[in-house]
């Protein structure tokens, strides 16, 4: 083997050298930044055992029947901001974290799709959340809610889809999430703004949030498992029957970045009536029942 010339080798030290310097500030400036962020967004919820592990759910407002809204993949509760408030001036509404995202612990740190509805099922009864509840889905949300839906029927009133992968076609897809996590750690992620411009339009507390968990080593680990497994989720939920008795309300809002959030006032007004719509259905349909007894 040829030895590499004196100036090279001298070169190539230097080079590998920079890159440690700059790899290793990179990750004390990601560290400095997110223990910041740790102290600064606490979470606005409280912490129920779902099995092993405390996923985080947000309830306000009063009334029947119960809203739950279920994020689009790798996103969270914050992800509400805009809708949450004004749904809580009519009725009950909770958004939640799924395991692993936002201020939700992972559990065993695997992601599988069939425990979502399952563990949102033991959230609620723990949190006292009494149903048939309404759930309000967001893409891969749309997916969780008519899992929810086939699985536990008695307990859901209605759905809510919006941008339902089973019948709204996306042509966009996230490439290499996988990496995600590891540009965090070394604050690319954070320095270049790739998802956190994502949550820009969110208001307050709840988009600062938002922007510091897409930012976050453990929240995009998650996040990376549910949008890589997006399409085999859809092809789980595509043939589900439904109950007849479910009212379902579809929105299309067409929101193809990913993480999908839903970040406009004139996209929330959507959701929010057709969410309005469906409540009002439901209490309709109870009033009835009701006088027929």
């Amino acid at each position: 083997m040829i030895p590499l010339p004196l100036r090279l080798r001298r070169a190539t030290r230097a080079i590998a050298a920079l890159l440690a310097f700059l790899v290793l500030a990179g990750a004390t400036y990601q560290g400095v930044a997110t223990a910041l962020e740790r102290h600064r967004f606490k979470r606005p919820g409280g912490l129920v055992d779902a099995g092993g592990h405390q996923l985080h759910i947000y309830c306000t407002g009063q009334g029947a029947p119960v809203v739950i809204l279920e994020a689009a993949a790798g996103s969270m509760s914050p992800a509400w901001a805009w809708i949450q408030p004004d749904v809580a001036r009519k009725t009950r509404v909770c958004s939640y974290d799924r395991a692993g995202l936002g201020w939700s612990e992972a559990g065993d740190g695997r992601y599988v799709a069939s425990r979502v509805p399952e563990e949102l099922r033991v959230l609620l009864d723990r949190a006292n959340e009494i149903g048939p509840v309404v759930l309000v889905g967001h893409e891969a949300g749309a997916l969780f809610a008519r899992m929810y839906a086939a699985r536990f029927p008695e307990n859901t009133a209605a759905l809510v889809l919006i941008d339902d992968p089973t019948t709204v076609q996306t042509t966009m897809r996230t490439t290499f999430p996988s990496a995600w996590p590891w540009l965090a750690r070394v604050g690319l992620l954070r320095l270049s703004g790739q998802l956190s411009s994502l949550a820009e339009g969110l208001p307050g507390e709840a988009g600062g949030a938002m922007r510091a968990f897409l930012n976050r080593p453990d929240h995009l680990t998650r996040a990376a498992m549910e949008l890589s497994g997006l399409d085999e989720v859809t092809s789980t939920a595509r043939p589900l029957a439904l109950s007849p008795r479910i009212v379902v309300a579809p929105v299309s809002l067409g929101t193809a970045a990913q993480p999908a959030m839903i970040v406009t006032r004139e996209q929330a007004a959507q959701v929010i009536e057709a969410i309005d719509g469906t409540v009002g259905r439901v209490r309709e349909s109870d009033a009835l029942a009701k006088s027929e007894q």
